[in-house]
């Protein structure tokens, strides 16, 4: 199969299309000319020449609602059969963990890799990915990117607590931005990395196929991959579902999970008129159809980005394909600099890893309850997780405690004070109880101690100048410190 994997590859090579027409066929030339340069692999050139082709030719990437129609059921994690649990254990020799490592921490202050943010007592994300590789014996991968390889690197090495031999890390490509103006690739004379951009986790075949990572894990004879974000730490191996995996022969899995009111612009999974799954991310819905892609009632399910996949049908399909997976284009409207809304408009080219149901054989969904999906974008979403709301169970997942029933709580910070790291733990060194807490809502700024108890639905608001500092015991309901007011 390996041989065949690279003939169809090589194949793919001499399939770049050549319909470019003036002005286009300079400023392709000029993007194949940037690529070559960074060593991009072939296969990648050609792929982004596809997307490139159908930017220009008016291509959005948009789903309509007319193509799909709504998921009413399908099955759930709860009632998979308890038998399946010992079809993972045999499955686990054959699988292996594989992490998205590429996201830096910029929203919240930081300079370097997510995943080597401290996310309880001492333990970052990377150790707690670590040790849940560790718990089951199984191989890690982590996909990094430019931005994240090296610092990942020295944080494995100072640690030393994992194998060699069941580790594996490999680098996602990275695409010129494209000029919204002109179509043209976008340069920056002050800061060059500003006009490369991943091409979304979509990439992740791609770069398993490029960098040699998909031949090794075959030729090692490993069947099922499990992948999730770094960033999510509640996103585990589960025995069940591997179980689920590999007595149903499924080349693709993906766990979804109920939508709610926060989840309305996030992606959904749909189905297709001749019964294929699709998932529908927001960039993909047309701006005439935003009230019904954010119906919760209409389309249940969000995809949470954990997914299972079998190795071998995966080789199977990019053999198939030459090479490369046809996803769906996702056409991103950004600015150049993410940090500065007056650079230039830029679009950015990506595809979406998920997207694959569509495209490989019996691939299935399975909703999962909420607490596997609990990513930290937020000082607010990481402040929840340091709670007691949250427990670290023996396989190292960061996990909702009995009392929560699986409803995690709301909080919600004020970016003017709490938006980076540092802000927020110079406010909170330590993190109050919200073990029954329903929602925690704070605008202004505070000075709150590990000591405090907030209970049911707490909002603080403070019109001082100066901070207001809490004192211990429980808080509840909503307070207002006006300046003539003093703290409770």
């Amino acid at each position: 199969m390996l041989r065949d994997l690279k003939e169809a590859t090589d194949r793919g090579m001499d399939e770049v299309p050549a319909r470019f027409a003036p002005p286009f066929d300079d400023r392709w030339r000029d993007i194949q000319s940037r690529l070559s340069k960074q060593q991009t692999d072939e296969l990648v050139i050609r792929n982004f020449c596809n997307q490139y082709q159908r930017l220009i030719e008016g291509q959005a990437g948009f789903i309509r609602e007319a193509e799909i129609q709504p998921i009413d059921t399908i099955p759930h994690l709860k009632d998979l059969p308890d038998e399946l649990e010992e079809a993972g254990k045999e499955a686990v020799s054959k699988t292996v963990i594989l992490k998205l490592n590429g996201g830096l921490g910029t929203s919240m202050g930081l300079d370097g890799p997510k995943s080597l943010l401290r996310v309880r007592d001492q333990m970052t994300f990377l150790d707690f990915i670590v040790a849940q590789a560790q718990y089951y014996d199984i191989p890690l991968l982590l996909m990094n990117s430019f931005a994240t390889a090296t610092e990942t690197a020295r944080a494995l090495r100072s640690r030393g607590t994992l194998n060699p031999d069941r580790l594996i890390t490999f680098l996602q490509h990275r695409v010129p931005k494209i000029r919204i103006d002109n179509y043209a690739a976008a340069h920056s004379d002050t800061e060059p990395d500003l006009a490369w951009c991943p091409p979304g986790h979509g990439d992740l075949y791609a770069a398993l196929l490029t960098t040699g990572t998909l031949p090794q894990l075959l030729q090692r004879q490993y069947r099922f991959m499990f992948v999730s974000n770094a960033d999510n730490l509640g996103a585990t191996l589960d025995l069940r579902l591997l179980g689920y995996m590999a007595r149903n022969n499924i080349s693709f899995l993906m766990e979804v999970a109920d939508r709610t009111s926060v989840d309305r612009k996030g992606g959904h999974l749909a189905r297709r008129h001749d019964g294929t799954l699709v998932l529908r991310e927001s960039a993909q819905c047309h701006p005439d159809e935003r009230d019904t892609f954010q119906d919760i009632s209409r389309h249940r399910y969000f995809n949470t980005n954990n997914l299972w996949i079998d190795l071998h049908m995966l080789g199977e399909a990019l053999k198939r394909s030459g090479g490369a997976l046809p996803l769906p284009l996702i056409v991103n409207r950004k600015t150049l600099d993410p940090c500065d809304p007056s650079s230039p408009e830029v679009f950015q080219l990506e595809t979406a890893m998920g997207a694959a149901i569509s495209l490989l054989p019996d691939a299935r969904a399975v909703c999962v309850p909420r607490e596997r999906f609990a990513p930290v974008k937020t000082t607010s979403d990481l402040l929840a997780v340091r709670s007691d709301a949250y427990e670290v169970d023996e396989r190292s997942s960061i996990q909702l405690v009995p009392e929560r029933s699986g409803t995690p709580p709301v909080v919600e910070l004020d970016d003017r004070f709490y938006r980076r790291i540092r802000d927020l733990e110079e406010r909170i060194a330590s993190c109050p109880s919200l073990r029954h807490c329903r929602s925690l809502r704070i605008k202004g700024d505070f000075q709150i101690p590990a000591t405090a108890v907030f209970v049911g639905d707490v909002e603080l608001v403070n019109q001082r100048e100066r901070a207001v500092r809490l004192e211990a015991g429980e808080i509840t309901g909503k307070h207002v410190f006006v300046p003539s007011e003093s703290p409770p």
